[in-house]
């Protein structure tokens, strides 16, 4: 059910935006409960408008017609459009949205409530959320990842130290286990072989093997591991170092890191990859901006200001997000494909 926020005049005068375009980048600023948008192209702020309270991570529908904010002290989902960032709905009722995620096969939709201490699950269906199950869960879930198959979400308590794995057609908690200090952000490599685990209380990832509930190996990033994104070229993952103000590179076949980009602004998160593969958009935490690296170089080359504790980031013509999803997998094929074809348009941008 979709309740409109603004008639279309005035939220024009909010936003600033004069037309529809597909270039718009939404920043989620946590700490003043507002999204600002951003030109993609010119590295220019076009406009902002109030959230709920603590906006902290946003993603498309199933069907890319709308981007969900979620709003975690405001009880709610905000619905933007996701190629414009305008305001197109919301929906109420849906306590502490702390992290968001669908199932691959778009079956359930998963909300961590991490004041509540609890997983809800919800069943979803042409835009409809109808609540299936709440799993308490011991203590501060945080983020998740899903399974290929859809059976399997699991979703890091930053409390306990521990991942839990909830089987999803029955809403159950399978297990939980130790993996170190603080884990964040959650990988699933392709094959759903490895999870990696973000350790935010420590400066590493580690890599579980999820048949024998066994930790293969500790890959040191910088402190404060926190976030995941993919590099879409089906082998590579970007690990976000908040306090080493780093970006690690992990080869996910090796389970070893081959590189890093340093030079950023405090508390590098959550990070967007353009479609070509070229501009990586980071958060910066702690220092109200967002920074756009140049892929080829690995170096910062623009800061874009922004409210406080900017946190989710999106834009519409991005990289393939997964790395354990097949259909993803071959769409980063033929864009690599692409980018050999037409490497001069590419690095004259």
């Amino acid at each position: 059910m979709r309740k409109f926020l603004f008639i279309f005049m005035a939220l024009l005068a909010q936003t600033g935006l004069a037309q529809a375009k597909d270039d718009v980048v939404v920043v989620l600023d946590s700490g003043d409960a507002r999204v600002t948008l951003i030109n993609q192209d010119t590295r220019q702020p076009i406009g902002s408008f109030a959230t709920g309270k603590e906006p902290h991570h946003l993603m498309a529908t199933p069907d890319n017609r709308d981007l969900i904010v979620a709003n975690a002290v405001g009880n709610d989902l905000m619905l933007l459009d996701p190629q414009t960032g305008r305001p197109i709905g919301s929906v109420p009722n849906i306590p502490d949205p702390y992290q968001i995620g669908f199932s691959p096969d778009h079956r359930w939709f998963v909300v961590n409530c991490l004041r509540l201490n609890r997983a809800d699950i919800y069943s979803y269906d042409q835009g409809r959320f109808q609540l299936a199950k709440r799993i308490p869960l011991k203590a501060l879930p945080s983020h998740m990842a899903f399974t290929a198959d859809s059976k399997t979400v699991y979703i890091s308590l930053q409390e306990t130290n521990s991942v839990a794995a909830i089987d999803l057609p029955t809403q159950t908690v399978m297990w939980t286990m130790k993996v170190g200090e603080t884990p964040a952000g959650l990988w699933l490599t392709p094959g759903d072989k490895t999870l990696l685990v973000a350790l935010t209380g420590s400066d590493a990832v580690v890599a579980v093997d999820p048949a024998t509930r066994r930790i293969v190996k500790r890959i040191v990033t910088g402190e404060a591991a926190h976030n995941f994104r993919s590099m879409a070229d089906g082998r590579h993952v970007l690990v976000s170092n908040r306090v080493s103000n780093t970006i690690s590179i992990l080869d996910m076949d090796t389970l070893t890191k081959v590189g890093d980009i340093t030079g950023l602004r405090p508390g590098p998160d959550d990070m967007e990859l353009s479609a070509d593969r070229r501009w990586l958009w980071v958060t910066f935490r702690f220092a109200r901006s967002v920074g756009v690296i140049d892929m080829q170089t690995r170096k910062l080359v623009d800061v874009i200001r922004v409210g406080k504790s900017p946190h989710g980031i999106y834009f519409y013509n991005r990289a393939p997000f997964y790395d354990n999803l097949p259909p993803l997998a071959l769409l980063a094929r033929q864009q690599t494909v692409s980018l050999r074809l037409a490497p001069a348009m590419h690095a004259a941008r």
